[in-house]
């Protein structure tokens, strides 16, 4: 996981904050693997930049997480062999966020550091005292990162209402081999 700085009130973190259908999605993972590349991806899938590169987080009283970026330089992503480019201009403004609650946490990792592959097991990361669930989508060629993220988001939502496709097919699974 990307560590960052940290005071009593706010770490700061290497990585990217994406508003996903309204899921703050803080997106992690060592320099270079892919996390610029993947919110620009949502961008233009629609999604929201909140922070690239540098991520301020803070938490408030009711104990929720924010995230925002610090200015200059909020409307900008560094992109791997095109340089830096202007979000807002490209975009329009509404390609932008301030500021997001965080709900949700993917960390993009190298193929080998994958551990279970059906969703079972519920993994989650602490940031300033608030526990989050946690992702990690492992990197390949050819993988569309942002179209996981934006399932990742969208399954998170189901999650918050009760349903979990993972425990509703085990369920299933486990009466079937009863009736048989």
């Amino acid at each position: 996981m990307s560590k960052g700085t940290r005071d009593k009130d706010k770490e700061y973190l290497h990585g990217v904050l994406v508003d996903v259908s309204g899921v703050g999605v803080l997106i992690l993972g060592r320099s270079g693997i892919g996390k610029s590349e993947c919110a620009l991806e949502l961008i233009l899938r629609g999604h929201r930049l909140v922070a690239d590169d540098l991520v301020c987080l803070e938490r408030d009283p009711g104990g929720k997480l924010y995230g925002y970026g610090k200015a200059p330089g909020c409307s900008y992503m560094e992109i791997r062999g095109l340089g830096i480019v202007d979000v807002e201009k490209l975009f329009a403004v509404s390609a932008l966020r301030p500021q997001k609650r965080v709900h949700l946490v993917v960390e993009l990792v190298d193929p080998e550091e994958l551990g279970d592959r059906t969703g079972l097991e519920r993994r989650t990361v602490e940031i300033l005292g608030v526990e989050l669930p946690l992702k990690r989508i492992p990197v390949t060629p050819g993988r569309n990162l942002s179209a996981i993220v934006e399932v990742a988001a969208r399954n998170f939502l189901l999650e918050e209402r009760g349903i979990s496709a993972p425990e509703e097919l085990d369920r299933a699974l486990r009466k079937k081999m009863e009736e048989e």
